[in-house]
């Protein structure tokens, strides 16, 4: 009998699917399970019929969080000889393409700093977001101080953290955390028609949207606008710049080559 595989691998179009697939442990983050998950993600990065990328888990979690049974006897040595963190959760940041998180239930601890390092989070109404660690004595340690209060400033990100209450989907809209939120029965049909709509555009032009509004979040403004202006300037060279521009004046859709 052939494992159980950790994440669920599935093309549907050009969207590429990766479901976490740890039930019993509502989809606790492992270090085999981010290992198949980097994986996946980089094959589906590289791969030219794929145009952007979906991470889901099930109606009762997303992620619970980091696997705690795994490291709850590590002293600090250990962690770091293991470059837990730095080693399979960051491989998300090495993905050029956009990756969209669909969460329904929790979504706490490593399962939040997860789907904030997503580029857009579709939230079902049942969805949950925190970042508990400190009632364990711990930090969020995958980016979670970090990101947190870009998304939704320092004020929400200080409660969340050092109080860790839970936002529901609605609070977790409206401070931006989230990019839209849906009803449960539709998460799933929602998010795919709005990935399949991303991945219908030009995957140069994907890419370098990507690249310009996450540098907006590391550079002072006057370096993210040049950025953004030398990401302008090279789609000048690119077909399907010209496909996309002609097509809008002789009035027909586009047709993209991805290059």
């Amino acid at each position: 009998m052939t494992d159980t595989p950790l994440v669920r691998v599935e093309t549907r179009a050009r969207v590429g699917w990766l479901t976490l697939n740890r039930p019993a442990q509502r989809n606790a983050l492992n270090d085999a399970l981010m290992d198949a998950l980097g994986a996946a993600l980089l094959a589906f990065d590289d791969d030219p019929a794929i145009g952007a990328i979906v991470i889901t888990g099930n109606e009762r979690a997303f992620a619970a969080g980091a696997d705690i049974a795994a490291m709850a006897d590590w002293n600090s040595h250990e962690a770091s000889e293991r470059n837990f963190i730095s080693r399979n959760w960051e491989t998300l940041h090495r993905v050029r393409k956009p990756v969209l998180a669909a969460v329904a239930g929790f979504a706490l601890g490593g399962g939040c700093e997860l789907a904030l390092a997503c580029d857009i989070i579709v939230a079902a109404e049942s969805a949950r977001f925190g970042l508990p660690e400190v009632t364990l004595a711990m930090i969020p340690g995958a980016g979670g101080t970090q990101r947190l209060p870009r998304a939704i400033g320092k004020a929400k990100a200080m409660d969340l953290c050092l109080s860790a209450r839970l936002l529901n989907a609605q609070e977790a809209d409206r401070c931006g955390l989230v990019s839209r939120v849906v009803p449960d029965a539709e998460l799933l049909t929602q998010t795919e028609a709005l990935a399949r709509k991303i991945a219908g555009f030009s995957v140069p032009a994907l890419r370098a949207i990507k690249a310009s509004i996450n540098r907006s979040w590391e550079s002072p403004l006057a370096e993210g606008l040049l950025f953004e202006r030398q990401q302008l300037y090279a789609r000048f060279a690119s077909e399907d710049a010209h496909e996309g521009m002609h097509a809008f004046l002789d009035k027909r859709a586009p047709i993209f080559q991805h290059r």
